[in-house]
């Protein structure tokens, strides 16, 4: 947590030295870089995995979201406890709910027009598509703050997105002109909204979709419908933990380095309880991502088997 404000500032210091040249882009990537690590971090506060104190937790969550990240803690908790507790469950994970993307065929099946035409080759469009996740993030999180009018924290979350955010715009144009300002502003965003997306994208896209009626067990509910990604080091810092999805899942309490000491043992009573684990590498995962997502709007295959409906319905 320290050295992802270190780094932080160090990027600023950079930005101010470097002036007016167009070597600002290399800082904008480093800066995107730096915020990814915020928003994992936002990730694990949310999650209490830090502090053993609740209240702890929830405030440093709100500094490093809002203040650094321009992010609201609140609006993205609430719909994070959401996707937890249903994850690839129809009517209730809103990570699969209508948007730009159709992650079900019932959603698939509503559109019409250019949204129908378009869905049938969103996969190929997905990844371009996160260039522009960033600014939506900042979006949401603003419209969020301003709707929900009993928010306990909402004035403290919205002014610090605002300090973040109007501050980084200040910044750029005390140090630069307007047209390299936003260069750094939109290569920035792009590659903030690649890395975040890219780090939560293989998790459950191209999992099983649960039926919105479905009972499932905790375990397989959990498991079957999560995807763990091979790495090492790197893998590890680049997606802040994520990679061990599985477990996280399992147990969202449980401190980010601890996952990877949980692996073999989850592995082990998945095996012996007969329940799917999955872990594929990165670049495999965003092929499936990629596939599923084409095969929703084409309809060629059915990508939404579920391992479950099969076994128990014989």
């Amino acid at each position: 947590m320290v050295a992802t404000v270190v780094a932080f500032t160090l990027v600023c210091i950079a930005v101010a030295m470097i002036g007016n040249s167009w070597w600002q882009l290399v800082p904008a990537v480093a800066f995107a870089v730096v915020n990814v690590q915020f928003g994992f971090l936002g990730h694990d506060l949310a999650h209490r995995q830090v502090f053993s104190s609740a209240r702890w937790n929830a405030w440093a969550a709100r500094v490093y979201s809002g203040l650094f990240a321009g992010l609201s803690y609140t609006w993205w908790m609430g719909k994070h406890n959401k996707h937890h507790q249903a994850p690839n469950q129809e009517g209730k994970d809103p990570d699969i709910g209508p948007g730009v993307l159709a992650f079900t065929p019932a959603n698939a099946a509503a559109r019409s027009g250019f949204a129908q035409r378009f869905t049938r080759i969103q996969g190929w469009a997905f990844f371009p598509l996160l260039t522009l996740e960033g600014v939506q993030l900042h979006v949401a999180s603003v419209q969020s703050l301003l709707r929900k009018t009993t928010s306990r924290y909402r004035w403290v979350e919205l002014s610090f997105i605002t300090a973040r955010l109007g501050g980084y715009v200040a910044f750029l144009l005390l140090v630069l002109p307007f047209g390299k300002a936003a260069a750094f502003a939109g290569l920035q965003l792009s590659v903030f909204g690649v890395l975040l997306g890219g780090a939560f994208a293989p998790n459950h896209k191209g999992r099983p979709i649960v039926p919105a009626t479905m009972k499932v067990d905790f375990l397989r509910r959990q498991v079957v419908m999560s995807r763990n990604i091979r790495g090492g080091t790197i893998t590890d810092f680049m997606m802040g933990g994520l990679n061990y999805q599985i477990e996280h899942h399992l147990f969202p309490s449980m401190p980010r380095p601890n996952l990877k000491r949980a692996q073999p043992i989850v592995r082990a009573h998945c095996a012996e309880h007969q329940v799917p684990y999955t872990e594929t590498s990165l670049w495999h995962s965003y092929g499936i991502v990629v596939r599923y997502l084409n095969a929703v709007g084409l309809r060629a295959r059915d990508p939404f088997q579920c391992p479950l409906i099969r076994q128990f319905r014989g």
